[in-house]
């Protein structure tokens, strides 16, 4: 089963006055949408806007993976375990949360920032806390987080290229940019696709190049 979720379908959240915008794939906070709660370990993916010197005060998490992708600009990450780091387009961040953690992301550079952050389930509750950052991570790379029992794959494509989609339980694949077709569904930037119990499938760019984000998870 190929399920598509459209970028203009997201729920728009965020503090305008605060310089933040945010678009919501799954239920998330206040908006709650039965038909979109989870999709195996998934349990958001959101993409966030922020403006110069906008940003998330320190706030805490528990028991999440949370993996973040950087669109454009530059992401300030701080956290209470000690870590300090930026974050560039092409950049892998993965904080587990694990039993519990507070941190900061802020827009601190004078260029607008657009970042994808995706939540996941782990498997078992609990466990310290850890901080990885994978940069300029080549396509192709697959980035393992066994906490979820997933797997990332970053492939960027040349106008025309196909790559294959991963025969696994569940697949869940967002467009950053460009366009691809997957079957007969096209896909544009924002766009996503959940894909259950199929095998066989491949991803094509158009005639631009692309980048996309896929998700191989358990059943």
């Amino acid at each position: 089963m190929i399920s598509v979720r459209r970028s203009g379908d997201r729920f728009r959240g965020g503090d305008g006055a605060a310089g933040i915008e945010s678009r919501h794939s799954f239920s998330f906070g206040t908006f709650y949408d039965p038909d979109h709660l989870r999709f195996g370990p998934i349990l958001a993916c959101n993409e966030e806007r922020l403006a110069p010197g906008a940003g998330f005060e320190e706030h805490p998490h528990s028991h999440t993976e949370i993996v973040t992708w950087v669109v454009e600009g530059e992401l300030t990450h701080r956290d209470s375990a000690g870590h300090a780091t930026v974050v560039r387009p092409g950049d892998v961040q993965h904080l587990s949360a694990a039993s519990g953690v507070r941190h900061v992301e802020r827009n601190d550079g004078e260029s607008p920032l657009t970042f994808l952050q995706m939540w996941l389930a782990p498997l078992e509750p609990g466990g310290d806390p850890s901080y990885t950052t994978v940069p300029g991570i080549a396509d192709s790379t697959p980035y393992a987080l066994p906490e979820a029992g997933a797997m990332l794959h970053v492939r960027r494509l040349a106008g025309d290229e196909r790559t294959a989609v991963p025969d696994a339980p569940r697949v869940y694949v967002h467009v950053v940019r460009g366009g691809v077709a997957l079957g007969d569904e096209e896909l544009a930037a924002g766009d996503a696709a959940r894909i259950s119990g199929e095998t066989g499938l491949e991803l094509v760019a158009g005639g631009a190049p692309a980048e996309l984000l896929m998700w191989e998870l358990p059943d």
